[in-house]
């Protein structure tokens, strides 16, 4: 690494640049709230996903040894007139919870597929850690933050509040009066609570509850904020380094988490907090009661009233890249077709560089081309250690790309560069696209591109011929036509031509 800068990360608990020191380096304990898997996973948690998979890409290729837990919710996880989501899946698909379960999981992994994020270290499930969610409902009870009203139990906030006035609130940023006045755990009118903020930690399960696990209080399932805190536990430690997960999840999700954590350990879960911002499209909050909304597999395919094409995973990505996780994200056709153009500039140039030969000539070699490519690489590294700043290193990246293609152009000669600084160069620009960006050269590597490949060959003849016998009409007519297909086509000084996707 070139760079004398260090990692600082903006962690939501203090609202302010940290800088990032692990508890136990090299290793780094991360755990990021995953899928309730009762539908398809919408395009805002790929968003998140994305983000925490760059995350998790940078600390790898920062050298840190990181466990990287990412859960799964099949139980537990109730709407807003109290029903589990898991159970209503159910009911509309008419299977077994644990069907519903795997059916989506299934579909969650593969959009991870798709979208080239790495799988995490461990992804345990909440049906799988029942034990684990009892014991820690002992000890939150022990603890004297619990307490048990006909076979449920519930986490007792005002004691907590009166115990640690400076904890509760302090993540989402409210005051204890709105947290109060703002539960939304309050479900089917639990008048056996002692406060409407209390919330469950062990559900009595009604009749009709299928998904049920035997505990000293009752035949039920446990609440659905009990999970993280739990397998967080159980696979980094009362207290690991990074906790991520969505916006939406600071209250009351997160602001519980450590509400149980003190109760059953005494101690914050995470060291920092990091929240990814919502998505939104042409300007507006996604709504599907509005019809503005759109989802992952409707932007991969184009069917799509939002959308004028099909997007590539690829250039979604790149799309999601563009801009800070922390800051809010607008997705529209506009801004997809220039991600996408903004995409293959990124690829020409990957491929430029892959067929540059560099031969070291020590009397061409010029200190300021390479202090200059210097300065380019340190600034990649720069911004990712800015808060993993993906939106300035691309932008630093396509700096990179100019450079690369006044290389290949001849307008900067190579070899003013020394053996060094190309192979920093090399592994700058191939180790931030592929290894931290996790970027995918689509143009590469299947029949269908070959076959492309192929095809421009024999257009560009037909061409090359329509220009020798100075027919200009055919030969602008072709180069329109792929003008309009996004295929630019460069004419060389010595009569070659190259063609290109953007450009």
């Amino acid at each position: 690494m070139i760079t004398n800068s260090v990692l600082q990360i903006t962690n939501s608990l203090s609202r302010q640049k940290e800088v990032f020191q692990p508890a136990n380096p090299p290793f780094v304990g991360m755990y990021v709230c995953g899928p309730t898997v009762y539908n398809d996973v919408h395009l805002g948690n790929c968003r998140t996903f994305v983000s925490f998979d760059v995350i998790y890409r940078y600390l790898l290729f920062s050298g840190y040894k990181v466990r990287y837990v990412r859960n799964i919710t099949d139980v537990g996880h109730l709407l807003d007139d109290g029903e589990d989501r898991m159970l209503k899946g159910a009911r509309l698909e008419q299977l077994e919870p644990m069907e519903v379960a795997q059916k989506y999981s299934n579909g969650f992994h593969e959009m991870m597929r798709v979208f080239n994020n790495l799988p995490p270290s461990i992804e345990p499930r909440a049906s799988g850690h029942i034990l684990e969610q009892i014991e820690m409902v002992q000890q939150i009870i022990a603890n004297g933050y619990g307490y048990e009203v006909n076979g449920s139990v519930y986490f007792d906030t005002l004691q907590f509040i009166k115990d640690k006035p400076e904890i509760y609130g302090r993540l989402s940023g409210k005051v204890v009066d709105e947290l109060l006045a703002e539960s939304r755990d309050d479900l089917k009118g639990q008048s056996e609570k002692r406060h409407p903020s209390d919330f469950a930690i062990w559900i009595k399960a009604s009749p009709e509850h299928i998904m049920r696990w035997n505990a000293p209080w009752s035949v039920g399932f446990p609440g659905w904020h009990l999970e993280c805190s739990a397998m967080s536990t159980k696979y980094l430690g009362a207290t690991f380094d990074i906790h991520g997960g969505g916006n939406d999840l600071k209250f009351p999700h997160h602001e519980n988490e450590i509400a149980q954590n003190y109760g059953a350990c005494s101690c914050q879960p995470a060291r920092y907090w990091l929240h990814t911002n919502m998505l939104l499209m042409n300007g507006k909050k996604m709504s599907k009661s509005d019809g503005n909304t759109i989802s992952p597999p409707e932007l991969l395919n184009g069917n799509s009233p939002h959308i004028s094409k099909a997007y590539s995973p690829m250039t979604l990505r790149f799309f999601m890249l563009q801009s800070h996780y922390g800051s809010t994200l607008d997705i529209s056709d506009a801004a997809l077709q220039a991600a996408e153009k903004g995409y293959q500039r990124l690829m020409n140039a990957a491929e430029v560089l892959e067929k540059l030969n560099f031969v070291a000539d020590a009397a061409q070699a010029q200190s300021s081309e390479i202090e200059a490519v210097e300065q380019l690489c340190r600034a990649c590294y720069d911004s990712m250690n800015d808060d993993f700043n993906t939106a300035q290193t691309i932008a630093n990246l396509f700096e990179l790309s100019k450079k690369i293609n006044s290389y290949k152009e001849g307008h900067i000669a190579l070899a003013s560069l020394d053996t060094v600084t190309f192979e920093l160069l090399r592994s700058t620009f191939f180790g931030f696209i592929h290894d931290v960006l996790g970027l995918l050269n689509e143009n590469k590597g299947n029949n269908a591109n070959n076959h492309s490949e192929g095809l421009m060959r024999l257009i560009l003849e037909i061409r090359g011929e329509a220009r020798t016998n100075k027919d200009w009409t055919t030969s602008d007519l072709i180069r329109n036509r792929l003008n309009e297909l996004n295929i630019q086509l460069k004419d060389g000084k010595e009569g070659e031509v190259t063609w290109v996707f953007g450009g």
